[in-house]
């Protein structure tokens, strides 16, 4: 069944506010094999959110409303629904009690508007809230001769994923039909978008029982695989054949069939390899570092490195000849050699990594344009170097050029 999540509230159309309470209904929906077809924001005017809730019972089986639900006068949420659906309200003289017990719990007295917050759909079920003050509402109802499944639920977080869970959950699964839903995240690093959907679309799109969605960001593009069926295993079959399939097809592309990011990847050869890695980072300024030590037990393979932004440093940690760096210039093929050399070298690193670049927006020329880098890699029978240019503001190309280390690190280990 589909279902979407309309969020209500003005400030989530200002730059300084989101929903992020719809990802994590989300992650419960699909678990117990609920697909989230739209999500909608809506601002705090009521003839926006009947139209948006009588275009959302017009294409989906299930709605949540989240927010809205407060004491003030931009909290509609209640008097939206019960217009989209031709309902009355009704005050829930329990709800006014609770109030008034909240009220003196807390020794404040109660403004007259907070009792709109007892307000009820005719047939809805009240879903007690012990974080907030305002209750949700659950309502199976017809709308156009078909069945809805309707939950109106507190907007701040510590209300809506606890009354969800709680309260929305175990009605939803003793309503619908059982489902299951397998999932698999395939990641692949450094692949054009274009290039990568070349490639799988005439395998994928065979497969019609499986969602499929490409995201693509700094130059690592995930592969989220969906299927919904009768049973686990069936679900689980489909969703692992059309993995096999993409796999084959990106071939060293690939680099986790299960959702592992690019720096987990690297830990775990270097691990199977027992190797150890140090770094020296000019442009990235310790973004592969970063990422690196982002994940836990990295110190087991991870050395560490530093950061020789300066030609000074460059010479002291990495040992990189001056009259190297006269000669060829600090973002130089030369100089990122002996960055990956110098600093394994250094450490006793089994591999050496040197990043040398110009991140812009300035320092660039005609020879040596804003988005150069050289990427060495060191061990002790050669050292590489890769040279991109990478198109972009600052901090995409210092994004792209970490993505673009790690990922050769991921190669020499293979």
């Amino acid at each position: 069944m589909k279902s979407e999540i309309i969020a209500v509230g003005s400030e989530m159309l200002t730059p300084y506010r989101q929903d992020t309470n719809s990802l994590d209904l989300t992650e419960k929906l699909n678990e117990i094999g609920v697909t989230v077809a739209f999500k909608t924001i809506v601002g705090d005017r009521q003839k926006d959110l009947v139209n948006a809730i009588r275009t959302a019972l017009g294409r989906t089986d299930i709605l949540i409303v989240m927010g809205g639900l407060g004491p003030t006068e931009d909290d509609l949420t209640r008097e939206a629904m019960a217009e989209a659906l031709s309902l009355k309200l009704r005050r829930d003289a329990t709800q006014m009690a609770a109030l008034h017990v909240r009220a003196a719990t807390w020794r404040m007295p109660m403004a007259e508007n907070n009792l709109k917050q007892a307000d009820v759909m005719e047939g809805a079920t009240v879903l007690p809230n012990p974080n907030g003050s305002a209750p949700g509402q659950w309502l199976d109802t017809l709308f156009e001769g078909y069945r809805k499944l309707i939950m109106l639920i507190p907007g701040p977080p510590s209300e809506c994923k606890p009354l969800f869970e709680a309260e929305c959950l175990p009605r939803l699964r003793a309503a619908l039909p059982q489902r299951f839903i397998a999932k698999r995240t395939l990641k692949a690093a450094m692949i054009p978008e274009s290039q990568a959907d070349k490639l799988l679309a005439p395998i994928y799109t065979t497969y019609k029982d499986v969602e499929t969605t490409i995201l693509a960001h700094a130059g690592d593009i995930q592969l989220s695989l969906l299927c919904t069926k009768n049973s686990q295993e069936a679900a689980q079959q489909r969703v692992d054949e059309l993995a096999s399939r993409m796999e084959e097809a990106l071939d060293d592309w690939l680099y986790s069939s299960e959702g592992d990011s690019l720096e987990q990847i690297v830990l775990y050869y270097l691990g199977l390899r027992q190797a150890t890695l140090a770094v020296a980072e000019s442009c990235t300024g310790g973004l592969v570092a970063q990422r690196i030590t982002s994940v836990p037990g990295s110190s087991r393979s991870f050395l560490g490195g530093a950061v020789v932004y300066s030609n000074q440093l460059k010479i002291a940690f990495a040992n990189v000849p001056p009259d190297l760096i006269a000669q060829h210039g600090a973002v130089s093929e030369e100089v990122a050699k002996a960055l990956a050399a110098g600093i394994r070298q250094r450490t006793g690193a089994t591999i050496g990594l040197g990043i040398t670049g110009i991140a812009g927006p300035t320092g660039g020329t005609d020879a040596k344009p804003v988005g150069l880098v050289y990427i060495g890699v060191s061990d002790a029978q050669k050292t590489d170097v890769l040279e991109h240019t990478f198109r972009g503001p600052r901090a995409r190309v210092r994004e792209w050029a970490a993505q673009q280390a790690l990922d050769l690190i991921r190669r020499r280990l293979m």
